[in-house]
């Protein structure tokens, strides 16, 4: 899969929207009892989550690149592209919805849903 060529503004309204259904769908989360020393932050345009004794979660925008990135305690950095309605690592076509939903359901000890394109 190849990055689609987005204009700033297309970027800026998917990667927005992106953050925006992450953050809600951990304040969800945890707002249901999953990962009791969970806990989400939002500042200056950059997404955290703190899961405790695990270490914490960094996503941010990248908008010269049109990409977001994450910065995950347990795999390492990834850089996220857009394309066909997704945001994809390019080096392995992995989504940020299926890193993220696998990465947190091993913390958590269950099922963590995250909405990262629609909701």
């Amino acid at each position: 899969m190849n990055p689609s060529p987005l204009s700033a503004e297309d970027y800026h309204k998917l990667s927005d929207r992106a953050m925006d259904n992450i953050l809600e769908s951990l304040e969800e989360a945890i707002d249901a009892g999953v990962g009791r020393n969970a806990e989400e932050g939002w500042e200056s345009g950059v997404l955290t989550l703190s899961c405790g004794p695990h270490g914490t979660y960094v996503l941010n925008k990248q908008p010269p690149n049109q990409q977001i990135w994450l910065s995950s305690p347990l795999s390492g950095p990834k850089r996220y592209d857009y394309s066909l309605g997704v945001w994809f690592y390019t080096r392995d076509g992995s989504t940020l919805k299926q890193l993220m939903e696998a990465e947190l359901a091993e913390l958590a000890g269950e099922s963590v849903g995250v909405w990262v394109e629609r909701r």
